[in-house]
C-alpha cells in the first residue's frame, strides 16, 4: 500500500504489521467490556437509593426523581460531545478522566444533606462522567478496530453494562439493607477508580497505533486529531437533523429510555416494594433481568449482521410494550412464576435495541455515525430522564405506579411503528 510521506517535525507512522493469532481488536474490546463493568455500579444504584433517601431526609419520591433526572439527561447530552472529544483527545484519556469524575461524584454524596447536593452531585458530576462513558464509547471502539463482527461486539460491549449491574446490583442491595447508603455509594466509587489502571494501560485508541488494521479490514494510518469537538458535534447535529431517519431514530430511542432506565431500572424496586416485596427480593429481580440482557443483546447483535435492522427493532419494541402491559397485575408480596416470567423476556429485550440502532446510524451518517448515535443515545436519556421524574411524581400523586406501566407500553407500540417507516439504504 502506499503511505504518504510524514509531514516535516512528526514522527511517520508504524508500518502496518500482520496481526498475531488472536487479533489486537479483541483485546481492546476485553478491555473496554471490563471498564463498562466497572462504571456500571453507579446505572445501578439510583432505585436502591429512592426509599433510604426518603425514610433520611424525608425528600419526596419527586424531588430525589429530579437528581436521577439530571444524571440521566447530562448522560445523554454529553456522549456526543465525548464521542468527538475520543476523536480529539483519544479514547484513554477521556474514558480516565470520566471514570475519575464518576468516582469524586459519588463520594461526594456521603456528606450531603441538602437536596440540591444530591443534584449536583449524583445529577451532575456522575451524570457528566456517566455520559463520557456512554454508549458512544462501545461505539467508537468497534468503528476503530472492527470491520467485521461489528454487530457481535457492540453486542457484546452493550451487555456489559447489564453484566455489571448483574454484579454490583446484588451487592448494592445488601450494603443498603444492612449498612446504609452510604456504604454503597462508596463501594461505587472504588470500582470506578479501579478500572482506570486497566484504561491507561491497556486500552489504544487506534489500531494505527500498534501497526494493525482494524479486525476484517484494510490498514489505514491513524488521522490526525480532530480539532474543534465541541463544533463538530453541534455540525453532525445539525447535517443529521434535516434528515428523516435521525429523528425517527431519535424517537424510537427515547421510548427505549423512557421503558428502561426511566421506568424499569429506576421505580421496579420501588413500586415492588409499595406491594410487600422486599428491596432484596426486587433487586435481585433486576439482577436477573441483567443476565438475561446479556443473552439477549448478545444474540441481538449477532442478528443486526444478519438481518435487517429496522425490522428488528419493531420486532423488540412490540414486544417490549406488551410485557409492560402485564406488569402491574404481576407485581406481589412474593415472586412468583408469571413475575419470573416476564424478568426473564423483559431482559431479553432491555437493550436489544442498542445493536440495530447503532448499525442504522453507521449506515445512513458513515464515518459520522458514532457522533451522531451520541445524539441519538441523548434522546434516549431525555427520554429516561422524563419518566423517572413523571413516575416518581406520579407515584407521590396517585399512590400507585400503574398508570406509568400502561403510558409506557402505549409508548413502546409507537416506537414500534416509527422504526418500520425508517427508509432503506
Amino acid at each position: 500500500m502506499t503511505q504518504t510521506a510524514p509531514a516535516p517535525g512528526t514522527l511517520p507512522a508504524p508500518s502496518p504489521r500482520r496481526a498475531g493469532r488472536v487479533h489486537r481488536a479483541w483485546y481492546v474490546a476485553a478491555v473496554a467490556f471490563v471498564t463498562i463493568i466497572g462504571a456500571a455500579g453507579f446505572a445501578s444504584l439510583p432505585g436502591l437509593l429512592i426509599e433510604p433517601l426518603h425514610e433520611e431526609f424525608d425528600w419526596s419520591r419527586g424531588t430525589i426523581g429530579v437528581a436521577v433526572s439530571v444524571n440521566l439527561a447530562l448522560y445523554g447530552i454529553t456522549a456526543p460531545f465525548a464521542a468527538a472529544l475520543m476523536d480529539r483527545f483519544g479514547i484513554r484519556r477521556v474514558v480516565a478522566v470520566a471514570l475519575t469524575v464518576i468516582a469524586g461524584g459519588a463520594v461526594a454524596t456521603v456528606w450531603m444533606t441538602e437536596p440540591w447536593q444530591l443534584v449536583l452531585c449524583w445529577g451532575v458530576l456522575v451524570g457528566l462522567g456517566s455520559g463520557s462513558m456512554a454508549l458512544a464509547f462501545a461505539a467508537t471502539v468497534t468503528g476503530r478496530w472492527f470491520t467485521a463482527r461489528r454487530g457481535l461486539v457492540t453486542g457484546i460491549l452493550t451487555a456489559a453494562g447489564a453484566s455489571g449491574q448483574l454484579v454490583f446490583l446484588p451487592l448494592l442491595a445488601w450494603l443498603v439493607d444492612r449498612h446504609g447508603w452510604r456504604p454503597a455509594t462508596v463501594t461505587v466509587a472504588v470500582a470506578a477508580l479501579a478500572v482506570v489502571p486497566f484504561v491507561w494501560l491497556l486500552l489504544r485508541d487506534h489500531p494505527a497505533d500498534v501497526g494493525l488494521a482494524p479486525y476484517g479490514g484494510t490498514y489505514a494510518p491513524k488521522p490526525a486529531p480532530a480539532a474543534g469537538a465541541a463544533g463538530r458535534a453541534l455540525k453532525v447535529l445539525a447535517d443529521a437533523a434535516r434528515t428523516g431517519p435521525f429523528w425517527l431514530l431519535a424517537g424510537t430511542f427515547a421510548i427505549c429510555g423512557a421503558s428502561t432506565n426511566g421506568l424499569v431500572r429506576t421505580h421496579f424496586v420501588p413500586a415492588a416494594h409499595d406491594h410487600g416485596m422486599p428491596v432484596t427480593a426486587a433487586a435481585g429481580l433486576l439482577a436477573v433481568i441483567g443476565v438475561f440482557d446479556v443473552v439477549g443483546t448478545i444474540a441481538s447483535g449477532w442478528f443486526t449482521d444478519r438481518f435487517e435492522s429496522r425490522r428488528l427493532l419493531a420486532v423488540y419494541y412490540a414486544l417490549r410494550g406488551v410485557s409492560l402491559l402485564f406488569l402491574p397485575i404481576l407485581l406481589a408480596p412474593s415472586v412468583r412464576p408469571p413475575l419470573v416470567f416476564f424478568i426473564v423476556f423483559y431482559g431479553l429485550d432491555w437493550v436489544a435495541t442498542v445493536p440495530p440502532t447503532i448499525a442504522l446510524c453507521r449506515e445512513h451518517y458513515g464515518d459520522d455515525g458514532a457522533i451522531v448515535f451520541g445524539w441519538v443515545l441523548a434522546s434516549h436519556q431525555i427520554g429516561a430522564a422524563v419518566v423517572a421524574f413523571l413516575g416518581g411524581l406520579a407515584r407521590d400523586l396517585t399512590g400507585s405506579y400503574d398508570v406509568v406501566w400502561y403510558a409506557s407500553g402505549g409508548l413502546c407500540a409507537m416506537a414500534a411503528l416509527m422504526a418500520m417507516v425508517i427508509r432503506r439504504r
